[in-house]
């Protein structure tokens, strides 16, 4: 492949992630969820309405030290986004839950997305949709290898 097409579809990359960043900051901000950042939302779109998972599967899923994920848990709890919830069998054991607040950002965030993903691929047939599919699981597969080699 060319050095030239490289360079642009890199462009292309690096402009449209920061760009997906700035507009989710931009439409927080417009939103009646102020008290709240883009990473505390993407927390909250990890531990998700649809199961209670434990700090350990969401800071995993993150990518981010449980330590990490505690101190965020923390502020949504007090931002009344997330819940905790104790086994009865088990006290120690803790699954992350979200609140009313927490379901309503959920959905939202969740809304903002799946109206990105339809412009994304607007106008495509099936077979562009798998190319542009293929590659992002190529992209999603070299990040996670180049993850894993840094932090062995």
């Amino acid at each position: 492949m060319e050095y030239s097409t490289i360079k642009r579809i890199n462009q292309l990359l690096t402009t449209v992630y920061g760009d997906i960043l700035r507009v989710e900051e931009l439409e927080l901000k417009k939103s009646r969820f102020q008290d709240i950042s883009i990473k505390e939302v993407h927390a909250i779109d990890a531990i998700t309405m649809y199961e209670h998972k434990t700090t350990s599967q969401v800071a995993q899923q993150l990518r981010i030290t449980p330590g990490t994920l505690t101190t965020m848990v923390n502020h949504l709890v007090r931002k009344g986004y997330v819940v905790r919830l104790r086994s009865d069998d088990d006290r120690c054991f803790v699954r992350l839950g979200l609140t009313r607040r927490g379901r309503l950002i959920f959905r939202a965030h969740e809304s903002f997305h799946r109206h990105m993903v339809q412009s994304f691929i607007q106008d495509m047939d099936d077979v562009q949709v798998q190319f542009i599919e293929k590659a992002l699981l190529n992209l999603q597969a070299f990040l996670e290898f180049t993850d894993s080699t840094i932090n062995k």
